[in-house]
């Protein structure tokens, strides 16, 4: 039987068994810590998609239609990848726990700060170049 649910999620059969495919159930309370994180991650993919249809409907005045069009697709982008990774790092971190290996390094953080830092960049560069 222990045999059949460490093949099967944990005792978890359908779509969350071949998903997770096996280990067993860690505590439940790093599972929770697990969804609080990817929820974490959605919440920053929000803030970043405001971020880029803010700037799009509202920086008229201050950008130009490049520069506009060109931050907002960057914060949009970002937001893609942030929000889209978040299942995945979820997801990876679920089974290294089931599996009890090392949990794998988040490869969305390093795409949300460099992101960030070329999106400060054009901004720094913007308001540094701005006639007075």
């Amino acid at each position: 039987m222990e045999d059949l649910k460490s093949r099967s999620g944990g005792g978890r059969t359908g779509f969350s068994g071949r998903i997770l495919r096996g280990g067993t159930e860690p505590d439940p309370r790093f599972t929770l810590a697990n969804e609080r994180t990817f929820l974490a991650w959605i919440r920053t993919s929000l803030a970043l998609l405001a971020g880029g249809v803010a700037v799009e409907a509202f920086m008229a005045d201050l950008f130009g239609p490049e520069l506009r069009k060109t931050l907002a697709v960057l914060l949009l982008v970002l937001a893609l990848l942030v929000g889209g990774g978040s299942f995945f790092r979820w997801l990876n971190v679920e089974r290294s726990m089931r599996r009890k290996v090392p949990l794998p390094l988040p490869w969305t953080a390093p795409i949300l700060a460099i992101g960030a830092a070329l999106v400060t960049a054009i901004m720094v560069v913007f308001v540094l170049a701005r006639p007075l």
